[in-house]
């Protein structure tokens, strides 16, 4: 039989990805405790403020000044997909929406035909520290859909389905799992196809624990394992070390065992849309001339203005989690977990 594993690759911060996937990053950082005011409690010094991508310390402010995160920033042709596994996001964007989630939560931006938006992380904890992980992941759109309207979707930690058993959970970010069923995607998102057979999974494993990996739904699908905690991980019998990346067959069940310490993956699939990509910064486009009008529509139209008094807005101190739409629908992240 064939091996499961075709090919590794080490991962740095930044994760190599296969179409339909263009883009994914895990930010880990330390934060420290909070001054008050959503923003660390220490120094600053010694860190290139607006770029600061040091990890000194164990965490970098990003484009950040005082806040740690991301100032406004625009999109064209594409999803954004932010699963938050601990502290907040608190997000803002030019249609007049905003929202904060994190702690299980996941995010689904698409992008379409041009949105800005600012990503911020606030510290809320003054008296403890305030770690930030998380994982954002870029999917591309069809040329067919990459001027839809922008559009998010809450996916809330109560609202996620997991499978637990003995030593073994799956978060089903994306993609059904059996009778796991998640939120669903944006309306115009490539995942909300049947056909592309799209799946964010977060698999956590105890050391030497196995759990079968069902096979994909479509023949062309492509799956790719992240490991990023853990020493090792085996893949229906071939074993691959720590921060690696491994492209795996998924056209049949492949085991996996949780390698000496654990093991903790994130699994990316789907089919490829398999049309050309043109890429600049933010704008992801077919062409060249595709990448050329979107940064002349955004110099024209700022996708929209900007409604927000700075370039990186907070949400307060108050711990709710929530999101404010652009229609002005108002949603609150549940309280208690209704699917497990």
């Amino acid at each position: 039989m064939d091996a499961p594993v075709l090919q590794t690759v080490s991962l740095g911060a930044q994760r190599q990805t296969v179409d339909p996937f263009l883009f994914c990053v895990h930010h880990d950082d330390a934060y420290p405790a909070s001054d008050g005011s959503l923003a660390p409690a220490t120094s600053l010094h010694g860190r290139q403020l607006g770029s600061d991508f040091s990890y000194l310390d164990g965490w970098s402010m990003y484009h950040g000044r005082r806040v740690p995160g991301v100032p406004s920033h625009p999109h064209r042709g594409f999803e954004t997909i932010t699963y938050v596994r601990r502290g907040l996001v608190d997000h803002s964007d030019s249609l007049g929406a905003a929202a904060r989630y994190g702690r299980g939560d996941t995010q689904w931006l698409t992008a379409g035909e041009g949105i800005v938006h600012a990503e911020m992380f606030p510290l809320l904890d003054a008296e403890r520290p305030n770690p930030l992980e998380l994982f954002q992941i870029w999917l591309n759109l069809p040329a067919a859909d990459k001027m839809v309207d922008a559009h998010f979707t809450m996916g809330w930690d109560a609202e996620t389905p997991r499978l637990n058993d003995v030593g073994v959970e799956v978060t089903v970010v994306a993609g059904r799992l059996g009778d796991l069923v998640p939120p669903a995607p944006p309306p115009s998102s490539w995942a909300s196809r049947p056909e592309a057979d799209v799946a964010v999974w977060h698999v956590r494993l105890d050391a030497g624990v196995e759990w079968t990996l069902p096979a994909a739904v479509g023949s062309e699908t492509v799956r790719t394992l992240y490991l990023f905690e853990g020493s090792a991980l085996t893949i229906g019998g071939h074993t691959v070390g720590a921060r690696t990346g491994a492209l795996v067959r998924c056209d049949r069940d492949v085991v996996l065992t949780g390698g000496p310490d654990g093991s903790e993956v994130l699994m990316l699939q789907g089919r490829p849309i398999g049309e050309p990509v043109a890429r600049y910064g933010p704008f992801v486009m077919n062409d060249r001339a595709g990448i050329e009008q979107a940064f002349a529509d955004y110099q024209r139209t700022g996708f929209g203005g900007w409604p927000w008094p700075a370039d990186d807005p907070t949400h307060g101190a108050a711990p709710r989690r929530f999101a404010q739409h652009a229609d002005g629908r108002v949603e609150d992240a549940p309280a208690t977990r209704t699917i497990s």
